[in-house]
């Protein structure tokens, strides 16, 4: 925006980078103590406290003179959104039946995608300003909203598992009631997921402790990791990127106008918002898994196609066919991802966590998502400042690496319970692959020992075979031995008894 760099001037690669991402560590450090926070004080409390954190960071972005008052007010703002951000869908989650919780949940997700074409338009529109109001609009805008959230808080009704994980389950009845949930359903989900330790069953001492640990326990950490590697590979396919820089990707595809190319991101998050609406209301129809092996497909497809257009120096900024294929396959691209990964991927991540780790272990997948995003938009202006095609090829290859891990590691989780939704990783695929392993690896070390034990008796044996077959021949060489032994006797007195009558004669 020309009155931004009116204001602070223009910026290398590398500063751009650290300016647009600098909102985005401090939001991976504080949300690793967002899930410990959302069960200490409620889901509520924590989304009221990050909406306000980040209602004043916007408010100082809005004010700043200088970069060392606007990176502050930004490191700020992302505090807050590291609070509140993951605990939304958490909640969400929590307070939404098993047959509606796909689409309820996907909503965040379609508010969102409805947020990335308005604020294009807000800045396509307060572009025209000619002051530091043209830039400072916006974020005014974003610090009334933030402020509007928190204090829409106190008036909703509190998530129903919390209260009852934490020794409320007086105040969880009228919850329900105002949720409209059943409390039978409720009550039967509990009792299949069998008993659950309550956090208020554990020392004092060691409650600011244990979530942490407790996540990467035996029976959690599954869970946990997957939802840590998906949250991070959704950055890696390289959607923020495109949202971040399309006016450069657009440039850099022959719109040379910087109007023409900021309409084209405007455009884009249209797309975006308008092919997340169905996504969000068949979510339970299609199933994650499905849609997630079906999207890395097609993300791959078109970022290895983009890639390959560069690399072979096809595209050319004003002529040819190829900049077009270009820019419809990023639409191509931007439609896929909203369609798939962008609902599912959040609200799997959240999902699969057990009851006692859920607020954890999603904070921690949004942190990673945090300092991938982070990682994305530091490179990716230096890699099409350097490489017209690396960027791509780099996106490509690891969405084909995630589609890989989704294909052996992700169960099916559409229309399952809370609190059974981590019994299906016994029957994931990757789990009939290690017990087949690990049946396999068994099978041949108790084939081993049997080996082993059974070599000293055949040895036994067979010694005393020998030993046996040795006396055997003795005796029958002793047997027969004994008959020539009598016929040489025989013979000798014959011819002795001859030998005197020969003698008497005579």
């Amino acid at each position: 925006m020309p009155a931004f760099a009116e204001s602070f001037g223009t910026f290398s690669p590398t500063i751009h980078g650290l300016i647009v991402s600098s909102i985005l560590l401090p939001a991976a450090f504080t949300s690793f103590f967002a899930g410990h926070l959302a069960d200490k004080v409620g889901r509520l409390k924590a989304i009221m406290t990050g909406a306000a954190i980040f209602g004043v960071g916007a408010a100082l972005e809005a004010g700043a003179v200088s970069l060392g008052m606007f990176i502050p007010g930004r490191a700020l703002a992302g505090v807050g959104e590291g609070f509140f951000l993951s605990t939304v869908v958490v909640y969400i989650c929590e307070i939404c039946p098993p047959e509606r919780r796909g689409p309820v949940a996907s909503l965040v997700q379609l508010l969102t995608t409805l947020g990335i074409p308005t604020g294009y338009f807000i800045c396509y529109g307060s572009v025209r300003i000619q002051s530091s109001y043209a830039w400072r609009f916006p974020f005014m805008l974003q610090a009334v909203l933030a402020v509007a959230l928190a204090c829409t808080c106190p008036f909703l009704p509190s998530s129903p598992r919390w209260l009852i994980d934490h020794g409320h389950p007086s105040q969880a009845g009228p919850a329900m009631d105002r949720l409209q949930l059943s409390l039978k359903q409720f009550q039967e989900e509990l009792e299949s997921a069998g008993p659950t330790r309550s956090v208020m069953d554990e020392p004092e001492s060691q409650q600011s402790i244990k979530p942490l640990l407790r996540v990467f326990a035996q029976e959690n950490r599954k869970q946990a990791f997957l939802g840590m590697f998906l949250m991070g590979a959704m950055q890696f396919s390289g959607i923020d990127a495109v949202l971040y820089y399309a006016p450069t990707v657009f440039q850099q595809a022959g719109l040379s106008s910087t109007k023409s190319s900021f309409l084209a991101s405007g455009v884009t998050g249209i797309v975006i918002f308008v092919s997340t609406v169905p996504a969000c209301f068949l979510s339970d129809k299609w199933g994650r898994r499905t849609s997630s092996l079906w999207g890395a497909a097609t993300l791959a497809f078109c970022m290895i196609l983009i890639g390959s257009l560069y690399a072979s120096g096809s595209v050319h900024g004003n002529r040819g066919a190829a900049r077009w294929v270009v820019i419809v396959t990023i639409y191509l691209f931007t439609i896929s991802y909203s369609v798939t990964w962008s609902v599912g991927f959040k609200l799997y991540a959240s999902e699969i966590q057990p009851p006692q780790t859920r607020a954890t272990a999603s904070s921690l997948a949004q942190s990673a998502n945090w300092v991938c995003n982070f990682i994305v938009a530091l490179i990716t202006p230096i890699f099409l400042a350097c490489s017209s095609f690396g960027v791509y090829y780099l996106f490509g290859f690891s969405i084909v690496f995630t589609g890989l891990v989704c294909l052996v590691y992700m169960p099916e989780s559409r229309s399952k319970s809370l609190q059974t939704i981590h019994r299906e990783f016994d029957q994931s695929l990757h789990a009939k692959i290690i017990g087949a392993v690990r049946r396999r690896r068994t099978q041949w070390t108790e084939k081993k020992e049997k080996k082993k034990n059974e070599a000293p008796t055949k040895r036994l044996e067979s010694s005393d075979g020998e030993v046996s077959k040795s006396s055997c021949e003795e005796k029958e060489k002793k047997t027969s031995e004994a008959p020539a032994k009598c016929l040489e006797s025989s013979d000798s007195e014959v011819s002795e008894s001859s030998g005197q009558e020969k003698a008497g004669s005579v």
